[in-house]
């Protein structure tokens, strides 16, 4: 009888001891556990170049007349590829926007012969602060209700349009708005834009649409309820 008190006594502490080492064991792997370092899969950092000047400038040289398919159905959610269409004007069955690369003889075979053209390289003494363009060319075509500025792209110096502003009804955008049109015709197109400021009939304001990425859109400038002119701009810092 006291053999078998003993043989079940030493099972018992033999019992409680594994218990107590399971305890350990498990506690240890959680804890290691917690503290591992995880490294996300397909996380590797791609270092984009912030490409101010070049980053959507595209070759349109060889043919700018208008395609029917180029004007869809505008009710489509933004996108990278209709960024460029939205951002465009029409001209006798031309079209001509914001990133296209240009020349001189590229313009005047689309515009006609500019009435002025002006250049401006810019540096750190020019006073006009904008340090982050120093060493870049800006060109300025003047139209007859057109201004179009360009700016060289860093690799190859050729010209992308950066800012065009229209104040004749010469010129449409791709949704068919133009200068004179009412601010009811532009809401109806443009459901995505909305008036900046109070938008009253006998003050000024200004409505404005973003492409999707924001740093590109159009601001259209109202007066007496009618559009006086048209802003289409890409953001250069």
């Amino acid at each position: 009888m006291e053999r078998k008190r003993i043989s079940r006594k030493n099972n018992l502490r033999k019992l409680v001891t594994g218990t107590l080492i399971l305890i350990f064991c498990v506690t240890a792997l959680h804890g290691c556990k917690n503290n591992q370092v995880h490294t996300p899969t397909d996380s590797k950092q791609t270092d984009v170049p912030t490409g101010i000047l070049t980053d959507t400038a595209t070759d349109n040289t060889t043919d700018n007349k208008l395609d029917s398919s180029v004007i869809k159905d505008y009710t489509l959610s933004n996108s990278e590829n209709t960024n460029l269409k939205e951002l465009t004007f029409i001209y006798n069955d031309n079209i001509v926007g914001i990133s296209d690369l240009v020349d001189d003889e590229k313009l005047e075979s689309i515009l006609g012969e500019a009435e002025e053209i002006k250049s401006h390289t810019y540096s750190y003494d020019d006073g006009l602060n904008m340090d982050m363009l120093v060493g870049f060319t800006e060109k300025q075509y003047k139209y007859p209700g057109l201004e179009i500025k360009t700016i060289n792209t860093y690799k190859d110096e050729k010209f992308f349009i950066f800012q065009i502003k229209i104040t004749d009804s010469s010129y449409s955008t791709i949704r068919d708005i133009k200068v004179g049109d009412s601010v009811k015709k532009l809401k109806e197109a443009y459901p995505e834009g909305n008036l900046l400021g109070n938008g009253t009939a006998n003050e000024e304001d200004d409505f404005q649409y973003l492409t999707a990425n924001y740093d590109e859109g159009i601001k259209f400038h109202i007066k007496n309820e009618l559009i006086e002119s048209i802003l289409m701009y890409k953001l250069l810092d």
